[in-house]
């Protein structure tokens, strides 16, 4: 807990006050549930991974259920790679065509989800591996942006929490990989699907107190330019605005976009965190500074927390 300590607006303290001033917390978000989406360089960089990690089993420990979606994006580009076949991007979507979407559920579903999995068990957690697939957890139509083709990228129409209660009523952690099956025209087919987006739904069905998407930027920027110009805390209207503005722009338009799609549906909080800094999770969660962004409905704005 030392890393949090330090972390706290410059406020450090010994062990036993860290984790006194994190009661509060610890109070207000045992029993709730939390929907993490993991990715960006935290899922490469070792140390940050092991921080991963160890921040999800601590959350489990102190009774919050939480729900860890991960991507994949790097192990998935290197596997093409490795078959000679280049990545195409459709407005930040990968182009998704059959022989790719088999790359995709081999990489995501098969090493990624597994290897996650077990580091959560070698961390004295209990994590259930599973993607979108089993259980019918996703069921998702074929997305159809006018004037695009994007192959095999689905739109999720359902989630079946049931799958997942079952997991977290165990106390287990759900590893989900975003592979969704079919349904309707495409019955039978893998699609892909987001991440950031995957994540949104599943926070929103489990009716989740927060979503944490983790990046590899601060959060939201005034100045995308400047890293001290960060915004802590703001509505969801306001993030609509910055999106018009340009303020948001260019990749980060899809994550600001599943705040605002999972704030629209009920849960509390959305927040954009730096994974790259250690235990980014446990700082966002157990300090009264946060670490990043954090979205709240229009009429809900109020300190962070």
């Amino acid at each position: 807990m030392k890393d949090i300590g330090a972390a706290r607006g410059g406020r450090s303290g010994s062990p036993e006050e860290v984790l006194i001033s994190a009661l509060p917390c610890i109070q207000r978000y045992r029993g709730k549930t939390v929907v993490v989406k993991y990715g960006g360089n935290a899922m490469i960089n070792a140390d940050l991974k092991a921080a991963v990690i160890r921040d999800v089993v601590f959350m489990t420990c102190m009774g919050i259920r939480t729900v860890l979606v991960h991507g994949g994006g790097p192990e998935i580009e290197a596997m093409l790679r490795a078959v000679g076949k280049k990545s195409r991007f459709v407005r930040g979507l990968r182009y998704t065509d059959q022989e790719t979407m088999e790359i995709v559920q081999m990489v995501l579903c098969g090493k990624v989800n597994k290897d996650i999995t077990a580091l959560i068990g070698e961390a004295g957690g209990r994590a259930i591996g599973l993607c979108g697939i089993d259980g019918g957890l996703f069921r998702a139509r074929r997305l159809r942006m006018e004037g695009e083709d994007l192959g095999l990228v689905g739109e999720i129409e359902s989630v079946n929490t049931r799958v997942l209660d079952i997991i977290l009523d165990s106390e287990a952690i759900p590893v989900v990989s975003s592979v969704a099956l079919g349904v309707g025209e495409e019955a039978g087919l893998s699609l892909n699907i987001n991440a950031d987006t995957a994540a949104a739904h599943i926070a929103i069905a489990l009716g989740a107190e927060k979503l944490l998407l983790m990046t590899d930027v601060r959060g939201i920027l005034r100045d995308p330019e400047d890293a001290g110009a960060l915004i802590r805390t703001l509505s969801r209207s306001e993030a609509e605005g910055l999106i018009r503005e340009g303020v948001v722009s260019k990749g980060m338009i899809p994550k600001v976009e599943c705040c605002i799609r999972a704030i629209d549906g009920g849960v509390e909080k959305a927040h954009i965190i730096d994974g790259r800094q250690p235990h980014a999770l446990l700082t966002e969660l157990f300090t009264d500074t946060g670490i990043g962004t954090m979205m709240v409905k229009d009429e809900g704005r109020g300190g962070y927390e």
